[in-house]
This record gives C-alpha cells, structure tokens and sequence, in this order.
C-alpha cells in the first residue's frame, strides 16, 4: 500500500504542475492579446509643426484616421475662445468632419463648407449655417514650442474644452 500512495501523491503533484503552468503560460497569452500592437500605439499621437503655418490657408493632417484641419488665422479672421496662442500667432485645430452626417467639409475662402447638406462652419469651426448641430470638435493635444501632438490632452485643450 506504501507503493501505491506514492505513485498517486506523484500523479497528484504532477498534473498540478502540468496545470499552474498551463494557467501560466494562458494567462500571458491572454495578456498579449490584450494589450495594443506597437503600430496602435504609434497611431495614437501624431506630432505636427506650426512653425511653417502659412496665414489663411488651412492644412490638413491625419490624425487615427481623421482629417485635422489646422489655420493659421489672419489678422482679418475673427478671434475666438476657441483658437491656440502660440506667441502672436492663432491657430484654428479641429477635426475636419461634418458635426451633421461626418461629411468633409472643404475651405472655402473664409470658412469650411460641407457639400453634402450646405453646413457652413467659420475659420474657428463654428456652425454658422446649415444643419450641422454644434462646432467642429477640438481633438486632444498638447502644445511644445511650436510643435502640437494630436492625442495627448494638454493645458491648452482643456482650457478649450471647457469653453
């Protein structure tokens, strides 16, 4: 009987191990499979330079797969709340979809004119015709110099989210 007690407490020891480093090896998988691939993070943050802004003509960004527009305002644009001081220069940043059906709207001159329904936004991306329901949205960023990054949430958006 000393012979099979043993041979069962080696049976016994075995499949537990055989089964916590199974558990083991399921639980980094399954933690692998949860996190972000690098190529998901990297989309996350996009960096772009102001520096080289011209007055008036906006550009346009991709930013996880939406169209920014970025304007440097002139002096002749209105200013708003919702425009980004750099120094002496404003910036209009906003994510260049229709708040109507998402539609891209195009820079017409003066404002951003959305083609499917005649939604009229300003060069600050607010509504100021058509069936859009509200302004632009203001995607999240941070402000280094004159450098923006799309994606982290900085001093200067929160101040415009707020408003």
């Amino acid at each position: 009987m000393s012979d099979n007690v043993k041979r069962r407490d080696f049976l016994g020891y075995s499949f537990a191990t055989v089964a916590a480093v199974g558990g083991a090896a399921s639980l980094v998988a399954m933690k692998q499979t949860w996190d972000p691939l690098p190529s998901v993070l990297a989309a996350g943050f996009t960096e772009v330079d102001l520096a080289n802004a011209k007055p008036g003509t906006p550009s346009t960004v991709t930013w996880r797969g939406k169209p920014i527009f970025i304007l440097k305002k002139t002096e002749a644009m209105e200013q708003s709340g919702r425009d980004l001081v750099i120094g002496s220069d404003r910036f209009t940043i906003v994510i260049g979809l229709c708040t109507h059906l998402g539609c891209i709207p195009a820079w017409k001159e003066t404002m951003w004119k959305c083609a499917c329904h005649g939604g009229e936004f300003n060069a600050s991306g607010v509504n100021t015709f058509g069936p859009p329901p509200r302004p632009l949205d203001i995607p999240p960023f941070s402000v280094k110099g004159t450098v923006i990054v799309l994606g982290e949430e900085g001093p200067e958006y929160k101040q415009m989210a707020q408003a």
